[in-house]
């Protein structure tokens, strides 16, 4: 079972069995994940998109450090009910939206949405399952972006054995991160009149 590695909520398991087919990234990869983000000051007050959320781990472990908001997208519902229990025993509740349904859908509901658009993910997490495409997630980020903060960072987390993901045109690539079988790579739309600057 997943724990909280750090932060306000710093200890605690993550409440109920995975749901079928999801993957807990591990507290390793987390470990060295939230490391970075926290280096470039990107998980205090971020407003968190989950688009695969499984257990909810990351977008919970961003909360625990100081996110102000996370809206977690889970596919099978019976996850999803289990996500909204766990906010809950977790006292994050009004912090925390869960929405069952498709990435890709999803995604395009929030690209539309006015007030989706208006408040921009700060802070988006990828995660998907071993089947989903390298191609079905850059589609993805190009339907995403009008829901993206102009300054918004992506992180991308898939297995060495997949096609790595190329940033759309317009994106920067922020570098990438293996550890073992575990892919991370940072990126996100580059603010118009900069260029890449990433570490």
């Amino acid at each position: 079972m997943p724990r909280i590695i750090a932060g306000a909520l710093g200890g605690r398991t993550i409440p109920g069995p995975p749901g079928k087919g999801t993957r807990p990234t591990s507290d390793r990869v987390r470990e060295a994940l939230f490391s970075r983000l926290e280096g470039w000051d990107a998980v205090a007050g971020a407003r968190v998109l989950d688009l695969y959320a499984g257990t909810g781990a990351l977008a919970l472990e961003a909360l625990s450090r100081g996110a102000e908001h996370a809206l977690l997208v889970e596919v099978h519902p019976a996850t999803a009910r289990q996500l909204r229990r766990t906010a809950a025993e977790l006292g994050l509740a009004d912090r925390v939206d869960v929405r069952a349904g498709k990435a890709a859908s999803v995604a395009a509901q929030l690209a539309t949405d006015g007030a989706a658009r208006a408040a921009g993910a700060t802070l988006v997490f990828l995660d998907p399952p071993y089947d989903v495409t390298t191609e079905a997630l850059e589609e993805l980020l190009l339907t995403l972006r009008p829901a993206l903060a102009e300054d918004a960072l992506v992180v991308v987390e898939r297995s060495s054995r997949s096609r790595p993901l190329v940033w759309p045109e317009g994106w920067g690539d922020d570098g990438t991160k293996t550890y073992g079988e575990t892919v991370l790579q940072f990126g996100g739309p580059l603010v118009e009149g900069n260029g890449d600057d990433a570490d």
